[in-house]
């Protein structure tokens, strides 16, 4: 994304770098990362915090489930309409909105004095992740157009939200230990004001080209959003109920029907909300497609993980958050092997054995038993899982962005990032479901409670695994090469794209 700028001197600055490079870029993507950490972290930081919630809120069983399932839901079902609407009224924008959106919301739950309170703010920070989260990674995306450069920008920001997704659990721990649970929301505000701060110096505003854009598709947008709110509420609710009940039927059912006449609606409108032929990539397809076994396993292990230690281990929350830490530190060397070898031999073989190598680390926590101890029962299937799942991440972010055009980055990033949403809450109904359902059958045979507990949760291990495999060996089949560039429009257009691009407040970034 090139800047244009009133100051000469930043204008001959600016000149000097290749298009696409901008001089602030790897400020711009320290900030953008943080920010998307803090945003991830909350997604897993309550997990731990969980009964201290409880007894401070006086929440009902059923109401806490929310304070997990509110975030999910919000996130989920807004992800693509948020990368969207972030394409036509500007990234920087709809990023700033969302970080004004998170710190409200965060608010909101430190300072709760009533459950519904708590709730609303879960609900607002999901929402929040689903306008900042596309609109980031968009902006990524256009900053750095060379492939070398862009698989390490993708390394250093899919490592930050992974840590943040696995720092979580260690946070949550020591805070709740330390502190008080309010703090796992407060700690977000000071870090939203920085933001704030550094976004508008450090990024340009970017968007569709006017006469690209065309008018929103209202209703395609409500269909997909709807649909996609009913599927991951029906998910949600498996973890709690059979597959069969009315619960889980009848929200899944409505949202493929939703989800059935977006597409509909999507072949009649003039301009829908997804471009004709955007899942004709097989590239893309795929790599969507495998996000859903990918994140099933990823939170299915995190939350069974946990569970196990505390349940069966006895470990106090703060040991099994500080047990976390290696799982980052693997990511980060995973996510580090990536970014080097990504440029040196494609997206293909790293992706593939990442998906492969993940599903071994979870094959090996799946022998765990009731006496294991943490060196060798639990942290070897740990290093091995969260190295080859670091390694997955910016090559399959890289993959989902293959031939995406500058003018759909958001879109493209809001589609992966919804694909990831609905793995984990199929990674929590699936997973656990099949894990809590052979621990019943396990005590009704007979089986002491913390046998039949461990014996449901290796279930689901495995299952993760499979799922692992199978995502390999889907990849490994359908995947294209992947040489890690945008497409843009200005480039591959015809003349009269070309100058309708270079008249307007377009792709090139222009900071109003």
């Amino acid at each position: 994304m090139a800047t244009s700028s009133t100051d000469p001197s930043r204008r001959q600055k600016a000149s000097a770098h290749p298009p696409g490079a901008d001089p602030r870029r790897w400020k711009a993507l320290l900030v953008l990362s943080a920010l998307q950490f803090m945003i991830l972290l909350d997604m897993t930081i309550v997990n731990v915090a969980l009964p201290a919630i409880e007894d401070g809120m006086a929440f009902d069983p059923a109401g806490l489930t929310w304070v997990v399932n509110g975030y999910a839901l919000a996130a989920g079902s807004l992800l693509i309409l948020g990368g969207r609407l972030a394409d036509y009224y500007g990234r920087r924008r709809l990023l700033i909105i969302g970080v004004v959106l998170f710190a409200a919301s965060s608010a909101l739950c430190g300072f709760a004095t009533h459950p519904a309170m708590m709730i609303l703010g879960r609900f607002g920070q999901g929402a929040a992740e689903a306008i900042a989260a596309p609109a980031s990674l968009g902006l990524i995306a256009l900053l750095f157009t060379d492939a070398k450069e862009r698989s390490k920008a993708l390394g250093i920001w899919g490592g930050l939200v992974a840590l943040g997704g696995t720092l979580g659990y260690v946070f949550s721990g020591l805070l709740t230990s330390f502190t008080s649970w309010r703090w796992i929301f407060l700690i977000n505000l000071p870090v939203a004001l920085i933001a704030l701060i550094a976004i508008p110096a450090l990024l340009d505003e970017s968007r569709m080209a006017p006469g690209r854009r065309g008018r929103l598709d209202v209703w395609g947008a409500a269909t997909s959003t709807a649909g996609l709110v009913a599927i991951v509420y029906g998910l949600l609710e498996a973890a709690e109920n059979p597959w069969g009940s009315a619960a889980v039927v009848f929200p899944v059912a409505a949202g493929i029907a939703l989800l059935l006449g977006m597409l509909i609606i999507e072949r009649r409108v003039p301009d829908p909300l997804l471009p004709r032929g955007f899942f004709d990539n097989r590239t893309r397809s795929v790599v969507n497609f495998t996000s859903l076994f990918f994140m099933a396993a990823f939170i299915g292990y995190t939350f069974m993980l946990t569970l196990f230690e505390q349940d069966v281990l006895g470990y106090t929350p703060l040991q099994s958050g500080l047990g976390y830490l290696p799982l980052g530190f693997g990511i980060g060397v995973g996510i580090g092997i990536s970014s080097v070898l990504v440029p040196k031999i494609g997206v293909k073989p790293v992706v593939v054995a990442g998906f492969l190598g993940a599903g071994v680390g979870l094959a090996l926590t799946s022998f765990a038993t009731t006496d294991s101890s943490y060196l060798l029962g639990i942290l070897p299937g740990m290093i091995v899982f969260a190295v080859f799942a670091g390694a997955t991440m910016p090559a399959a972010t890289n993959a989902a962005l293959h031939n995406v055009t500058t003018q759909d980055s958001g879109l493209a990033s809001g589609v992966q990032s919804t694909a990831q949403q609905i793995g984990g809450a199929l990674g929590l109904a699936v997973l656990v479901t099949f894990a809590m359902r052979r621990f019943l059958a396990d005590v009704t045979a007979g089986e002491p409670v913390e046998v039949a507990m461990t014996n449901g949760f290796t279930l689901g291990f495995q299952i993760g695994a499979v799922l692992m495999f199978v995502g390999g060996v889907l990849l490994a089949v359908f995947l294209e090469r992947v040489d890690g560039a945008l497409r843009d429009p200005v480039v591959e257009g015809v003349e009269a794209d070309l100058a309708a691009l270079s008249a307007s407040d377009d792709e090139v970034g222009h900071r109003p």
